[in-house]
């Protein structure tokens, strides 16, 4: 081949070439685009959950968004209380699914739920736990008035279901008044069940549906709760949501085999149906 044949084919490999790139990123792009507008068709979900929850839900999550290409679930955990008010204030929730039956029964008043939708998902039991080993021998609420106890986890008591059963136990067992200044205090049942991880409480106050979630070896359940009125977890659909349908067929999900499989497989106690 001579040196102009050569410059010529030279020419044309590189063209070619570049038809090929543009064609790969022409084609790129508009998978990218595809993917931006099946996105955008999604429906919008947002979920608000205590955050007992938070690992049941996040679980519970991906298996509905496989079942449910066409929705995309959003959760917001947190305290009962404070996402019950944020609910009062307007903000854009589609489903409820407090730690107790009080915020539910409270939106339920003001029309802020549909009633017809509400359903009782799961049960817990109240358990006080004690970093690993339990250097000071603790075997009951009753052991908390001891001197040797300096901090107690326990979650806010007016916001924090775990909180206010917690609270109505000791009140119960007159022990309240003797530990309240011991306490060391978070938003949600999280917060304590970390104090007592870092061993920076002596004991604290959770779910048993928490103890799970701990770090591994670093807590241990000293003793279960006594508590005067049932652990049970409502969920509901919010009344103010545009998207109805498709927030009951997340509790729909929920309640159902799939649901139902993963809630017991975090320590959630499902309820008999019928």
């Amino acid at each position: 081949m001579d040196k102009k044949n050569q410059t010529l084919f030279t020419v044309v490999i590189v063209i070619v070439i570049l038809i090929a790139l543009a064609a790969i990123f022409m084609g790129s792009n508009d998978e990218k685009q595809q993917t931006k507008q099946q996105t955008a068709q999604k429906t919008a979900i947002t979920v608000s959950a205590s955050a007992v929850m938070t690992e049941a839900f996040t679980d519970i999550e991906k298996e509905f968004e496989a079942d449910n290409s066409g929705i995309d679930l959003i959760m917001n955990f947190g305290n009962a209380g404070s996402l019950r008010m944020q609910i009062e204030g307007g903000a854009p929730i589609d489903v409820f699914a407090p730690a107790d039956v009080i915020h539910m029964d409270m939106l339920a008043s003001k029309g802020l739920v549909y009633n017809d939708s509400r359903k009782e998902f799961a049960e817990s039991t109240l358990v006080m736990i004690v970093p690993k080993g339990n250097v000071l021998n603790l075997t009951s609420i009753e052991d908390l008035s001891k001197p040797e106890v300096k901090k107690i986890a326990l979650s806010d008591t007016e916001a924090s279901t775990v909180g206010r059963y917690t609270k109505q136990s000791l009140m119960e067992e007159g022990l309240w008044n003797s530990v309240q200044n011991k306490l060391l205090t978070g938003d949600t049942v999280k917060n304590s069940l970390v104090y007592v991880e870092r061993g920076e409480a002596d004991a604290g106050f959770v779910f048993m549906t928490d103890v799970s979630s701990a770090q591994p070896d670093t807590i241990e359940v000293a003793s279960s709760v006594p508590v005067s009125t049932p652990i049970v977890y409502p969920i509901a659909v919010v009344s103010s949501t545009q998207h109805k349908e498709e927030s009951k067929l997340f509790i729909d999900f929920v309640t159902g085999e799939k649901g139902r499989s993963i809630l017991e497989q975090y320590g959630f106690i499902i309820p008999q149906i019928g």
